[in-house]
């Protein structure tokens, strides 16, 4: 679990309901989907989905976002934001089960 969005920057704690992954696990604030990639992940070109939430708690031993924390490792998109953009636009009318 990245700890940012990708475009932004901003943090995505473990437990935050704002972030935003596609397959690949990229990961970005809903304001930057919904505002800025318009659905479209601007590395892979797939479409975006809530995050799943790590439990806290061990519920299976071993199993926790305590024993398996997320990463610390801040990652940002390497592209610009007018690329992201042009990106986005031109992809976000197809369906991102058709990307």
């Amino acid at each position: 679990m990245k700890p940012n969005c990708e475009c932004c920057n901003k943090d995505l704690p473990p437990n935050s309901t704002q972030a935003m992954i596609c397959s690949y696990e990229c990961t970005f604030c809903v304001s930057c989907v919904d505002h800025v990639l318009l659905n479209v992940c601007p590395n892979c070109g797939g479409g975006l989905m809530p995050r799943p939430i790590r439990p806290q708690q061990e519920r299976r031993q071993k199993i926790s976002l305590k024993l398996q924390p997320a990463s610390r490792e801040r990652v940002l998109t390497t592209f610009t934001r007018e690329e992201i953009v042009s990106f986005a636009r031109a992809h976000c009318e197809v369906p991102y089960e058709d990307r």
